[in-house]
């Protein structure tokens, strides 16, 4: 969604009485103000914020007010902000699959090589059998000391723990362990695998109706920039050589990459079986 669809919007809101010219000027900064005001429940200090995150910040808002999974309301482009601005569109041009591909993947063409029987199938039922209800029973994961991560939208930002799921704690610090030994710090930097994009996150999944592995906080996502929902290996970085042991290492744990399962979502990994 960029300034005229946000403008067009502020108009129908009855906060924008002037040109929809896609300037950001004065008058559309004291209308994304108003807008910003009427909704008590904004995150953070958003009056310190510069006016292109405002921007951003007003078409979550928008994508919101239509229903559309936004996440957090904080100006920022991330992976669940970036799929809510495709959805957007893609109603604007009628298309209506763009919410809900997901509900008809294909059949996973190596789950059987995975050694994932450890975890349930990706199934509400199933996973709350194992992992209780979504959001609950969560923990916290402390990094390797040389091991941080940079938050993928906001690398200014950096992390030393994860919220996530007490029955894959264990594993996934020693997948943390093991990568950090193998790579060095250099590495993971050179190769994005210090750029986390989110573990518990109680949502559904991008384009499906289901939960999403990270509501449970079982999913794990790095480098989303590079490693789009809908890319495939001629796109995604992680589908590249250098990053096979990457892989190799999660999966040894019994961790299912959806990139080499079904080739899309390259930047997420979960203790959840196809």
């Amino acid at each position: 969604m960029n300034i005229l669809e946000v403008q067009s919007r502020l108009a129908i809101a009855g906060l924008y009485s002037h040109a929809v010219d896609g300037v950001q000027g004065p008058r559309t900064a004291q209308a994304i103000q108003a807008l910003f005001i009427a909704r008590p429940y904004m995150k953070g200090d958003w009056r310190r914020w510069p006016a292109a995150r405002r921007i951003v910040a007003a078409a979550q808002l928008f994508c919101m007010q239509d229903g559309i999974e936004v996440g957090e309301i904080d100006g920022l482009v991330g992976p669940q902000t970036l799929h809510a601005f495709e959805v957007y569109a893609a109603r604007k041009r009628g298309i209506e699959s763009a919410e809900n591909w997901r509900d008809h993947e294909a059949p996973s063409v190596r789950q059987a090589t995975l050694r994932s029987d450890r975890w349930p199938v990706q199934a509400q039922r199933e996973m709350e059998k194992v992992f209780g209800p979504v959001g609950m029973n969560q923990t916290t994961l402390m990094l390797p000391r040389d091991y941080p991560l940079k938050i993928a939208w906001d690398r200014a930002r950096s992390i030393t723990r994860i919220t996530c799921h007490e029955k894959v704690h264990d594993a996934a610090k020693r997948v943390f362990a093991r990568v950090l030994d193998h790579y060095g710090p250099p590495q993971l930097s050179a190769l994005g695998l210090d750029l986390f994009g989110g573990c518990l996150n109680v949502r559904r999944m991008r384009g499906g109706s289901a939960w999403s592995m990270h509501a449970w906080g079982v999913a794990f996502d790095f480098d989303p920039e590079r490693n789009q929902l809908t890319w495939n290996r001629s796109r995604a970085r992680f589908a590249q050589p250098a990053y096979e042991r990457w892989w190799s290492l999660w999966e040894e744990e019994g961790f299912v990459s959806l990139g080499r399962a079904r080739d899309f979502d390259w930047m997420h990994v979960q203790a959840a079986r196809l």
